[in-house]
């Protein structure tokens, strides 16, 4: 079955092209079916081509899945139309009395900032807040996993000494979780980022359980026992290009930037960069929606907020 989203989306044309099943609303509307409901909060700068990568993981899956984008009010985005905005995404004060299935919340280029010095800190805290009560299973990613250790678990994030980037190989460490199901011992995924989570700090803490780790990466992907939260350091959603375009912009601009790990073949940006982590990517968003999210979710949203937040379930 498609993911279901407005057939005026820039992705809508874009995933079709690579024959990807994807249904307006305005036909999805006409089947008697109970589409899973997703919102993507999207805080990347370029929310166009963030929420493409999403839904083209989100597409991956026999389920009906029915997608909504959400904006910040706190934060005027520089990199996206307004048009794109105010066409395309809800704000919190238009979304905050319904529920959902899963939630998305990506990272953001404000890792060099305390949380609290973030703009919109205040806001996304309130979100994650409203989650636990309104949403069943929440996927946070990079600085999006920084932000929710920190606000649901006051686990703080550490500077490095060098920016991760690159890909890296990682390992699982949990085994038969849900959300790596069929995984193989040893996958691939992207990073970029300024700052990481210390395992230290997240073993301390009961409620959570690291399900792959990286050698050189460290902790990659954190979950909640009670399922109902994941926490993905790398970008598995990023595209082939993704870490190319990054590492093009910043050299441009005459930035320090070294050439991304294990990326360009025999690390030559000249070379097209080799996409060694699609398959991997595809099934965890997969494994996120039937598992984690169909098989657990209430069929009726209004009984979220009844749920025992404190049971443990498979990850």
């Amino acid at each position: 079955m498609p993911i279901r989203i407005s057939h005026d989306l820039p992705a809508f044309n874009e995933l079709r092209n690579e024959n990807i099943f994807v249904m307006s609303k305005e036909r999805a509307e006409h089947q008697d079916i109970r589409p899973l409901k997703i919102i993507i909060l999207n805080i990347m700068p370029k929310k166009i081509e963030t929420e493409t990568q999403l839904m083209r993981l989100l597409s991956n899956t026999p389920l009906q899945v029915d997608i909504e984008l959400l904006n910040l009010e706190s934060h005027v985005s520089k990199n996206t139309p307004h048009h794109h905005l105010s066409t395309f995404y809800k704000t919190f004060e238009q979304i905050k009395d319904k529920r959902y299935d899963g939630m998305i919340i990506t990272g953001a280029p404000v890792e060099h900032l305390e949380f609290e010095q973030v703009d919109y800190w205040e806001e996304i805290s309130q979100i994650m807040e409203w989650s636990k009560s309104h949403v069943f299973s929440t996927l946070h990613i990079c600085w999006g996993a920084q932000a929710g250790l920190y606000y649901h678990f006051g686990i703080k994030k550490t500077i490095l000494p060098q920016k991760m980037f690159g890909i890296f190989e990682h390992k699982i460490e949990f085994e038969n979780s849900q959300l790596l199901n069929g995984f193989d011992d040893v996958f691939m995924a992207p990073h970029s980022r300024h700052t990481t989570i210390e395992r230290d700090k997240i073993e301390k803490e009961e409620q959570l359980v690291i399900l792959a780790s990286s050698d050189m990466a460290g902790v990659n992907i954190v979950a909640n026992k009670n399922g109902r939260q994941y926490f993905l350091m790398g970008h598995s959603e990023y595209d082939r290009e993704t870490l190319a375009n990054e590492y093009f912009r910043d050299r441009n601009q005459g930035l320090e930037i070294e050439v991304p790990y294990n990326y360009f073949p025999e690390n030559n940006p000249e070379n097209t960069p080799v996409f060694s982590w699609r398959c991997h990517a595809n099934l965890m968003f997969s494994n996120w929606l039937n598992y984690c999210i169909y098989q657990s979710t209430p069929y009726e949203l209004s009984n979220l907020e009844n749920m025992d937040w404190n049971t443990d379930s498979g990850l």
